[in-house]
């Protein structure tokens, strides 16, 4: 039996498979594109060609598109899944765990292997990947990129937490002859800052710090994330697949 998560983010979409003992025996990454029922489709395709059917296992979706999934046997929550991928990644109960999506940023409190508090960011899209997507657009690098030019950056600030307010605070910067790295660790700083302010609400005294969602290899943010919360914030690339971990997981219980 096939134990297949799906997690259709905003921005891209994950696919795990487990096997009968956990163990994972695919995951891959797509970009979602405009459509969730399109990607669904290209992701159904993608499992039959390598010999995974879906009507033969059973399937968990879960993230922004996941009722876009019609051969899903069931839809959980991003926190429940994201919540259990994390404690399956990092084999423990208790926890604080950051998901930095595309389009919200996710703080989850986890107590003996569950859910005690959540919270997520506004709609506004600061914070998120998608912010430092369009920041970097308009500084013409890749979001990748534009992390690592930031470690050499400083003294630099973006005042406003409103996604077009800040753009149009990196074009006056631009325009103004700043250093590109001087802006590339406004953004960085701005983002940590949003993040920071969130965890500032929750209870997150005693917890580990994890860090989960797309921008879990940008090592100058987690980096900037510890000092801002003065704790060790822990990662690793497989963080990326939490959400579809969990819908995996979640799989075994239909």
């Amino acid at each position: 039996m096939d134990y297949i998560g799906i997690d259709i983010g905003s921005t891209c979409a994950k696919v795990v498979v487990m096997d009968e003992d956990e163990k994972i025996r695919h995951q891959s990454v797509q970009p979602t594109g405009w459509s969730s029922v399109d990607t669904a489709d290209i992701i159904k395709n993608m499992l039959l060609e390598k010999g995974i059917s879906p009507e033969n296992g059973k399937v968990v979706a879960t993230g922004y598109g996941r009722v876009s999934v019609p051969y899903a046997d069931k839809t959980v929550t991003e926190i429940t899944c994201h919540a259990r991928g994390a404690v399956w990644l990092y084999e423990k109960k208790n926890m604080a765990v950051i998901d930095i999506g595309g389009q919200d940023t996710k703080i989850i409190i986890l107590e003996n292997g569950m859910v005690r508090d959540f919270a997520m960011n506004d709609k506004c899209s600061a914070g998120t990947g998608r912010f430092l997507e369009i920041m970097a657009n308009t500084m013409a690098l890749k979001p990748d990129a534009l992390c690592e030019l930031a470690r050499k950056g400083k003294d630099v600030k973006i005042s406003s937490m409103c996604t077009v307010f800040a753009e149009s605070e990196v074009i006056s910067l631009i325009g103004q002859g700043e250093k590109k790295e001087n802006i590339a660790f406004a953004v960085v700083n701005s983002i940590a800052d949003k993040v920071a302010s969130q965890c500032s609400k929750m209870n997150m005294s005693s917890e580990e710090v994890f860090l989960t969602g797309g921008l879990c290899e940008c090592s100058y943010l987690r980096e900037v994330l510890e000092e801002k919360l003065g704790k060790p914030v822990l990662t690793k690339p497989e963080c990326r697949y939490a959400g579809a971990i969990g819908a995996a997981l979640c799989s075994r219980n239909i």
